[in-house]
């Protein structure tokens, strides 16, 4: 049995305060009326704790001796329950790639219940991996290996490169096998299974809403968002004004939020890769890591995900319109609950606006300007096509941007600015460009130093402070898969410290950094991902 008091405390307001499935039983079916299914996970035959972030565990208020028990194992892995969870699965439908899905919930997240920490705040605990539910449909509810350490990898990577996102807590490999064809091409085979535990305020999604809407479940609908803005957005909770008006304030926020989020992508170079409504948070958190990718060679088309390898609706260049897209689907769930449209039209204007706003900012801020005007708007354009151009690499350039001096060398800029690029002959078809960009941009952002008593050091640092010097590339992700899979967990490990401070150099894990190798352009999980996991 596990400990008594492994030091989390439970207080599971999603299953006390809405309606439930009053069928107990853990078959496939339409759940209707109802905001979550009570679901047990399924055992697994042998639970070993591959990694756990130490600073989450401290999070959610979990012992650390606790952790390093057999106990947490077996509770992580769905064998155990501790005194005070409720795990269950909830309901939810989407749009997925543009179409309405219908029913499709956690077909394979099940939430073990709601901890609140020392400080008072809310963390949900959720098993991905753990079983089927109710609303898996004809799927097994289990995850492999791979993709529960992509999940658990590039959920800390992005905590810690400063983007709203779930956390992740712990990755427990099973013992069991699990079946997958990874590209949907007829070639099955079974891989490890594990069990990532991801962690969050709330796992509530824009699907949540949808769900209800598309049966005409108006009470349903109203009761889930007001419970949504009593539990997750207090802040609104406490306003004065009518049921009407706080609703209204809290699609704003929403909307507020989601562009905030999907800049911070852009900032980084993260693409999604399955941008689905049920995918996106109430929050504006970044959840569902499944077949996501960071930019190498800066391509605003390109995307990840396989599935989407036609139709490329969720690349890197159109995250912001499909954000808005899905807030529009979001908006047109919650109308019933709104005399008019206006206030829902006043939230997406509010997205509109506090995209733009904040994109520019980012962009300046990369770039090293203080101030933005026409010259550095037109800097800053000029500087995306060379670099689509000549197939530089995203992250490595602005790092190579902010390291430039005082002084710019009369060297070529292909090679003041390193090993950025990836094809040799778009380098040099682009050589000369490049070096009237680099002192257009030398001469521009010297300007700002003067104008503003900044000195070089106070640029690069700030420079560096939005550009990180590491992201989580799919071929570095896919070495630490391939070591743990045979057995040798230390590259995951190995990461998971490079990542917590992803701005500053550190030389001697290099090799972390590093641009993508040849190798790694068309290897299987190296570039673009299935949905498979």
């Amino acid at each position: 049995m596990p400990p008594e008091d492994p030091g989390l405390a439970f207080d599971n307001r999603f299953v006390t305060e809405l309606p439930g499935d009053p069928q107990s039983t853990n078959a496939r079916r339409q759940v209707l009326g109802a905001a979550w299914s009570a679901v047990r996970p399924t055992p697994v035959s042998r639970p070993q704790l591959l990694a756990h972030a130490a600073d989450v565990a401290a999070l959610v208020g979990c012992r650390e001796t606790f952790v390093q028990s057999p106990d947490f194992a077996a509770v992580f892995a769905g064998n155990a329950l501790l005194p005070g969870m409720q795990p269950y699965a909830a309901c939810y439908g989407g749009h997925q790639f543009g179409n309405w899905a219908g029913q499709l919930g956690d077909g394979r997240a099940i939430t073990l219940g709601e901890v609140v920490n020392a400080q008072g705040e809310r963390w949900e605990l959720q098993l991905k991996g753990a079983g089927p539910t109710p609303y898996s449909r004809t799927a097994d509810g289990r995850a492999v290996l791979r993709s529960s350490i992509r999940e658990f990898l590039c959920s800390e990577a992005m905590h810690h490169l400063g983007v709203p996102t779930t956390r992740a807590l712990s990755v427990v490999t099973t013992g069991d096998d699990v079946v997958r064809d990874m590209f949907y091409n007829g070639n099955a085979q079974p891989e490890p299974g594990a069990i990532v535990c991801r962690v969050a305020p709330s796992f509530i999604r824009f699907g949540n809403f949808e769900i209800f809407a598309a049966r005409n479940d108006t009470a349903m609908l109203a009761q889930l968002v007001d419970f949504t803005i009593a539990r997750d957005f207090p802040h609104l909770a406490h306003r004065a004004g009518n049921a009407e008006e706080q609703r209204a304030a809290w699609f704003v926020d929403v909307c507020e939020r989601t562009a905030h989020l999907v800049v911070h992508w852009m900032r980084v170079g993260f693409v999604h890769g399955v941008m689905n409504t049920d995918n996106m948070s109430i929050l504006g958190l970044t959840i569902d890591y499944g077949p996501y990718g960071w930019i190498d060679d800066f391509n605003p088309h390109w995307t990840p995900n396989t599935t989407d390898a036609q139709m490329r609706r969720y690349r890197f260049g159109q995250q912001p319109a499909i954000a808005q897209w899905n807030l529009l689907r979001l908006a047109e769930a919650i109308a019933p609950l709104f005399a008019d449209t206006d206030a829902l039209q006043r939230g997406i204007d509010r997205f509109s606006e506090t995209y733009i706003a904040q994109y520019e900012a980012m962009n300046a801020a990369k770039f090293g300007f203080v101030t933005r005007g026409e010259d550095e708007q037109r800097i800053i354009r000029e500087a995306y096509k060379l670099m689509y151009d000549a197939e530089i690499d995203y992250t490595l350039f602005f790092r190579a941007l902010g390291n430039v001096g005082d002084t710019l060398p009369s060297t070529p800029a292909t090679v003041l600015l390193g090993d950025v690029f990836y094809d040799d002959a778009k380098r040099d078809a682009q050589a000369d460009a490049l070096t009237e960009w680099l002192q257009a941009w030398h001469a521009c952002v010297s300007r700002h130093d003067r104008a503003h008593g900044r000195s070089v050091a106070v640029r690069r640092a700030a420079m560096h402070a939005v550009n990180p010097w590491f992201v989580l590339r799919n071929y570095v992700a896919q070495e630490a898969i391939d070591a743990a899979t045979a057995g040798d967990p230390s590259v995951v490990h190995a990461l998971l410290e490079v990542l917590r401070d992803p701005y500053t150099e550190q030389p001697h894990h290099g090799r972390f950094a590093r641009r993508r190798p040849e190798w790694a352009r068309h290897k299987a999980g190296c570039s673009m991902l299935s949905c498979s996991s």
